[in-house]
C-alpha cells in the first residue's frame, strides 16, 4: 500500500477540524465589516447583535419573566401566611406601645381583649385587601419597568469582546465538541477514500 494513502485520513481529519474551527471563529470575527475580494465579511454575532438583543428582550419579557406570574406569586395566600406573624407583631406593638405613647387617653380604654379583636379585624381586612393590592402594585411596576426595552438595550450595548466572552463561557464545551466532530468525520471520510482507492485499484 502506498504510504501516502495512510496520510489521507490524517489530512482529512485536520481539514475537518480546521474548517469547523474557522466556522466557530467566524461567529465572532471579524468584529467590524471587512471587504475581501469585493465581499463584505463580518462575524455573525457582531453583525446580528441588535436583532439578537431584540429577540432576547422579547423572549425574557414574554416567556421567562411574566409580570402576570409575578403578580400571582406575590399575591398568593401562602405569601400572606408567611408575612402574617410579622404583621401581627407590628400591629400588636402599635396598639400596645405606640398608641399608648401618642394617645394615652385612648389607650386607657383598650385592653387585651380589645387589642386581640382589633388585630383579628385588621388581619381579616388585610387578607381581603392583600391580593388586590399586590396585583395593582405589579401592574404599576409593569408600566414603570419595560423589561423588553431594558434587556434589549443592555445586550445591544455589550462590546463584541464581552458578547463573545459570555457566549464562550456558556457554549465552550459545545464549540469544542463541534471542532472534534469535524476532525472525526474528516478522518472517517479519509478512511473511506483510502478504502475506495485500494479496492478500485
Amino acid at each position: 500500500m502506498n504510504i501516502w494513502l495512510l496520510l489521507i485520513p490524517v489530512i482529512s481529519a485536520f481539514i475537518g477540524w480546521f474548517t469547523n474551527w474557522v466556522a466557530i471563529k467566524m461567529l465572532f470575527h471579524p468584529r467590524q465589516p471587512k471587504k475581501m475580494l469585493g465581499i463584505t465579511i463580518q462575524g455573525i454575532f457582531p453583525k446580528r447583535q441588535i436583532q439578537f438583543a431584540q429577540k432576547l428582550g422579547k423572549l425574557v419579557s414574554e416567556e421567562l419573566l411574566s409580570f402576570d406570574e409575578i403578580a400571582n406569586t406575590i399575591s398568593s395566600p401562602e405569601n400572606l401566611d408567611k408575612l402574617r406573624p410579622m404583621i401581627e407583631s407590628h400591629v400588636d406593638h402599635f396598639l400596645r406601645e405606640k398608641l399608648s405613647a401618642e394617645m394615652p387617653m385612648i389607650s386607657m380604654f383598650i385592653g387585651d381583649k380589645t387589642i386581640t379583636k382589633l388585630k383579628t379585624v385588621f388581619m381579616e381586612e388585610l387578607t381581603t385587601l392583600f391580593p388586590s393590592l399586590m396585583k395593582e402594585y405589579a401592574g404599576e411596576l409593569k408600566q414603570q419597568l419595560d423589561l423588553e426595552k431594558i434587556v434589549t438595550e443592555k445586550v445591544a450595548g455589550f462590546s463584541s469582546d464581552k458578547l463573545e466572552s459570555i457566549l464562550m463561557q456558556i457554549m465552550a464545551k459545545e464549540f469544542r465538541f463541534v471542532e472534534i466532530l469535524g476532525g472525526v468525520l474528516g478522518f472517517l471520510i479519509g478512511l473511506l477514500q483510502v478504502a475506495i482507492t485500494v479496492f478500485t485499484a
